[in-house]
C-alpha cells in the first residue's frame, strides 16, 4: 500500500482543519474520507494475500470483514472488490490513495474489470480516470458502460435475449382493482416508456398530481385514445422511437449479422471496435437489434461534423415561409441531440420542437434556431422559468429564472440516423 500518499492527505487534512475556511474543510475531509476508503481496501488486499484472516476463525476474507468491521455482506463484498481494483490498476490505485476519487468511483472501476476485462480497462484507466476526477460515480459507469459496448457489442444482443425469454405481464383482478406485473424485453420496454412520457407530463403550473398518479392518469387516458382515435399525436408527430448509428457501425453491423446468418453454426469473428448504436432513452443495443430495427424502421440520413454544419443546415431552413418544422427538420433536431431533451440534465425523449427565437416575435424556422424539448421544460419555457440562447451552431446556452447558467450536456456528434 502506497501509505506515504495516505499520510499526506492526513497532514493536509489536518492542517486545513487548522487554518481553513468552512469550504476548505469540507473538501479535505472528503478527500481524506477517499483515501481512508482506498487504504483500507488495499490493507484487505494484503489480509487476503497472506491469508491471516484464518487467525480469527473466519474461512474467507468476506467473513472476517463482516465478524470483526461488523460490515453487511453487500459492504464487505464491495470492500473486497475494491481491494482487487487497486492492485491490478496502479493508476486508480494512486488516485483513490490521494483522495482523488471516491470508493464509488472504484466501484465503477470493479464493474469494468468484471464486464469489459482488465486489459480494456488498463488501456483506457487513464480517460477512465479523468472522468472519476471530474465527475460523479454515476457518469463514470456510463463511461464504462459505453466502453463495454464498444469492446463486447455482442454482449448486447445477449441481454435483448435474455429479456426475450423472461418477459412477461400479467394483469391480474383484486378486490380494490388490478395488479400489474411484469418484465419488458428492450423494444417493448422502450416503446411502453416512450408511450407513458408522451401521456404524463404536468398539465400546467397548478398539476400537484404525483409522478405515480400522472402516470396512471395518462394511462388511463391512452387507454381512451386508443379505444376511440388510435394513438396521441403532437401538432401531427405521433410519439416513435428513434435509434442513432454512425455510418461506420451501420457497415460493420451488417457485415457482422450477414456472417452469422450464413454460417449459423461457425463461431464468428468479432465485430470490430465501432461506435455502438443508440436507442434514444435507452442507451446501446447490439448489432442483431440494430438490424431489427433497421428492417421495420423509416431511415433518414444526415451528414454530420464536428464545430458546425451551417451548409447543410441551410438545406433545411424555412424562414418565415412555414412555422410549423416539417418532418426533415423534426428528425435533423431529434438526431442532432440524439432523441433526449436538450435542456441539461433531462433525459425525456418524447420532444417538441421550439423556435429558440419565438415565432411570435419574428424568428424564422431555421434549423439552426430550431431546438427539441420535452413537454415539461417547453412548458417551464414558456412560464420563464428556462431561458435559452445561442444557436445549434455556437452552441445553445441554459439559464434559469435567477441567471444562474445549467451545465451544457456533453454530446457525441452521429453522422447517421435511422
Amino acid at each position: 500500500m502506497e501509505s506515504g500518499a495516505v499520510i499526506d492527505v492526513m497532514r493536509t487534512a489536518a492542517q486545513t482543519l487548522r487554518t481553513g475556511d468552512v469550504r476548505d474543510k469540507i473538501h479535505a475531509l472528503q478527500d481524506l474520507h477517499h483515501a481512508i476508503d482506498a487504504a483500507q481496501a488495499a490493507l484487505l488486499g494484503e489480509l487476503e494475500a497472506s491469508k491471516e484472516f484464518e487467525l480469527d476463525g473466519a474461512s474467507t476474507l468476506n467473513m472476517w470483514v463482516r465478524n470483526q468491521l461488523r460490515m453487511n455482506s453487500g459492504q464487505a463484498t464491495a470492500l473486497v472488490r475494491g481491494a482487487i481494483v487497486l492492485r491490478d490498476l496502479p493508476q486508480v490505485a494512486e488516485a483513490a490513495f490521494s483522495g482523488q476519487i471516491s470508493a464509488a468511483h472504484v466501484q465503477a472501476f470493479v464493474y469494468g474489470l468484471r464486464h469489459v476485462g482488465l486489459d480494456p480497462m488498463r488501456q483506457h484507466q487513464e480517460v477512465l480516470l479523468e472522468v472519476a476526477r471530474n465527475r460523479e460515480p454515476g457518469a463514470l459507469i456510463e463511461a464504462v458502460k459505453h466502453l463495454k459496448a464498444v469492446v463486447h457489442p455482442e454482449d448486447l444482443d445477449d441481454a435483448y435475449e435474455r429479456g426475450m425469454d423472461k418477459e412477461d405481464i400479467a394483469v391480474d383482478a383484486l378486490p380494490e382493482g388490478w395488479h400489474v406485473t411484469g418484465f419488458l424485453n428492450t423494444v417493448t420496454g422502450a416503446k411502453l416508456k416512450k408511450v407513458l412520457e408522451s401521456v404524463s407530463a404536468p398539465r400546467d403550473k397548478d398539476d400537484t398530481r404525483t409522478g405515480s398518479e400522472r402516470r396512471v392518469q395518462g394511462l388511463d387516458d391512452l387507454l381512451d385514445s386508443i379505444l376511440g382515435n388510435g394513438l396521441p399525436s403532437d401538432k401531427g408527430v405521433k410519439p416513435h422511437l428513434s435509434v442513432f448509428v454512425d455510418a461506420d457501425t451501420l457497415e460493420a453491423a451488417a457485415e457482422h449479422v450477414k456472417q452469422t446468418t450464413e454460417n449459423p453454426y461457425a463461431s464468428p469473428a468479432p465485430m470490430r471496435d465501432v461506435e455502438p448504436a443508440t436507442l434514444a432513452g435507452h442507451g446501446a443495443i447490439g448489432p442483431n437489434l440494430l438490424m431489427y430495427f433497421l428492417c421495420v424502421s423509416d431511415f433518414t440520413a444526415f451528414l454530420m461534423k464536428d464545430g458546425g454544419g451551417a451548409r447543410q443546415a441551410q438545406i433545411l431552413n424555412a424562414g418565415r415561409g412555414r412555422y410549423q418544422p416539417n418532418l426533415l427538420q423534426r428528425r435533423a433536431v431529434i438526431a442532432r441531440q440524439q432523441g433526449v431533451c436538450a435542456t441539461p440534465g433531462c433525459n425525456h425523449t418524447h420532444l417538441q420542437i421550439h423556435h429558440t427565437i419565438w415565432w411570435s416575435h419574428g424568428g424564422p424556422t431555421n434549423l439552426d434556431l430550431l431546438i427539441g424539448l420535452c413537454v415539461r421544460c417547453h412548458t417551464l419555457l414558456h412560464r420563464g422559468r428556462l431561458h435559452i440562447t445561442g444557436n445549434a451552431l455556437d452552441g445553445f446556452q441554459f439559464t434559469n429564472r435567477t441567471g444562474r447558467t445549467l451545465r451544457k450536456r456533453r454530446r457525441t456528434p452521429y453522422r447517421q440516423a435511422a
